[in-house]
């Protein structure tokens, strides 16, 4: 079987007694695009700067097309990355940002010039080739980046959270426009992000990272519908908890109450239960909870609202028009769909 193209086996990175990274492994197949997820200070930038060799682990190994890279200084090895600042250089305009590291023997002036051509055309600033960075808007600036980082035609393409400088226009432009660019080009791309949405809609493969580890890595459906454990049920897109115990069939919560659930913890096991907004049923069927609408958040082509359901706090989605004269204080019966509810132990 062949080997991943990027191999991370290992690796952890001590600073004094706090571990930032611990015995993280992972696979990332030539051109996959991979999105390093989780909450600030999880280790994901630890580990993108580990990759570039910015960041020598304290133990472990990784390889790059079968090559060991782990103490490679950055200058020898196979990479281009995009910074969240961007890090042009404001002297400099957009061409020779581009064209900055296109250098020595193997660039000779014809080829850096259809190069700078190629990449300028491919990021759409060919008409902003003449100008400097505080001439441009802070999308175009990001593609200027990116056009620099793809400059030397890397096996490997690393970004820092390259999006989040941006509006939320802008930014979900771009994001549309860097998938597509990426699978265009083929190039393995690892991202690191704290935007759950942005890493659902971007990668093939999500690792979800939490205190120095990966604990959970698959596609987007199965991290948002299989999600391995507590943590990433409540990280992972948007969803409503409570805690119950454990029982035949189902949990119990504080009132009693037996709900539905597919479970095999053991009878009287301490969990949290979670639920998809889009997953609670505005219904009166067998079993349906008394709900008081105690909310109503309108986003547009969707209303969410908060409920109450007999002490549990849920959310559930609407579509606008469904809304009716439904106004706060309503009382509604609500359903939860046994295989809908995620329940883990809690410390699971």
């Amino acid at each position: 079987m062949q080997r991943p193209y990027l191999r991370i086996e290992g690796v952890g990175r001590d600073f004094g007694t706090f571990s930032a990274l611990v015995d993280v492994d992972i696979g990332v197949e030539r051109g996959e695009f991979l999105c390093l997820l989780g909450p600030s200070g999880c280790g994901k930038t630890t580990l993108l700067r580990a990759i570039a060799g910015l960041d020598v682990p304290t133990r472990g190994e990784i390889f790059q097309d079968g090559k060991l890279i782990t103490d490679l200084p950055p200058s020898q090895r196979d990479f281009g990355i995009v910074f969240q600042s961007y890090a042009l250089f404001p002297n400099m305009t957009v061409a020779t940002n581009v064209g900055y590291g296109l250098r020595g023997p193997a660039w000779p002036k014809a080829r850096v010039a259809a190069r700078l051509a190629e990449l300028l055309a491919l990021v759409g600033l060919a008409e902003q080739a003449g100008r400097y960075p505080a001439q441009i808007s802070g999308g175009q600036q990001q593609r200027v980046a990116l056009a620099r980082a793809l400059a030397n035609e890397p096996g490997l393409l690393l970004l820092d959270e390259p999006l989040s400088a941006l509006d939320a226009i802008v930014r979900l432009h771009l994001r549309t426009e860097l998938r597509l660019l990426q699978r265009r080009l083929g190039v393995t791309t690892v991202m690191v992000t704290h935007d759950q949405e942005e890493a659902l809609s971007l990668a093939d493969r999500v690792a979800v990272m939490s205190d120095g580890r990966v604990v959970q890595i698959g596609t987007p459906q199965e991290v948002y519908d299989r999600p391995a454990n507590a943590f990433v049920a409540g990280f992972v897109g948007r969803s409503a908890s409570f805690a119950a115990r454990a029982a035949p069939g189902g949990v119990t919560i504080a009132s009693g109450r037996h709900i539905p659930a597919v479970t095999t913890l053991p009878e009287g096991t301490p969990v949290r239960a979670f639920i998809r907004p889009e997953d609670v049923m505005l219904a009166d069927t067998p079993g349906s909870l008394g709900a008081e609408l105690v909310g109503i958040e309108f986003l547009g082509s969707v209303c969410r609202l908060d409920l109450d359901a007999e002490g549990l706090p849920l959310q559930a989605e609407i579509a606008p028009r469904a809304l009716g004269g439904l106004a706060v204080g309503a009382m509604l019966r609500v359903a939860l769909p046994p295989d809908k509810l995620m329940v883990f132990a809690l410390n699971g």
